[in-house]
C-alpha cells in the first residue's frame, strides 16, 4: 500500500514563502501524476498544482506565478515552493498520488495546514 507523508505548514504573514514536501513510499506504478489540493474552511477541495513523472505541471489560476511544484522522482517526493503568500491561500494542503490521467484518485496525504496572517 501506498502512505504519503506531508511536511512543511505552519503560519506565515502575507507576502511571505513556504516550501512543502510529500513523500511517498510502497508500491508506486509510473507513469503517475503527484498533486497539491488545497481545501479551505466551507469550500471545496481544489487543485493547487501538479507534476506527472514525466514533468508536466498544472497550476491553479489563483496560484500561476506565485507557486511552483517541483518533484524527484529518485525519492519520490513532490514540492510546492510557495510565494507571495495571501490570506485566502490559508487552507489545509492535501498531498495525492494518482495514476497519470486520473489526477485526483488514488492515495492521499493527512494534509498539513497553512495560515497566512499577521
Amino acid at each position: 500500500q501506498v502512505q504519503l507523508v506531508e511536511s512543511g505548514g505552519g503560519l506565515v504573514p502575507p507576502g511571505g514563502s513556504l516550501r512543502l514536501s510529500c513523500a511517498a513510499s510502497g508500491y508506486i506504478l509510473r507513469p503517475d501524476v503527484m498533486g497539491w489540493y488545497r481545501q479551505a474552511a466551507g469550500k471545496q477541495r481544489e487543485l493547487v498544482a501538479s507534476m506527472t513523472s514525466d514533468g508536466t505541471t498544472n497550476y491553479s489560476d489563483s496560484v500561476q506565478g506565485r507557486f511552483t511544484v517541483s518533484r524527484d522522482n529518485a525519492k519520490n517526493t513532490v514540492y510546492l515552493q510557495m510565494n507571495s503568500l495571501k490570506p485566502e491561500d490559508t487552507a489545509v494542503y492535501y498531498c495525492n498520488l494518482a495514476v497519470r490521467w486520473r489526477p485526483g484518485t488514488g492515495y492521499w496525504g493527512q494534509g498539513t495546514q497553512v495560515t497566512v496572517s499577521s
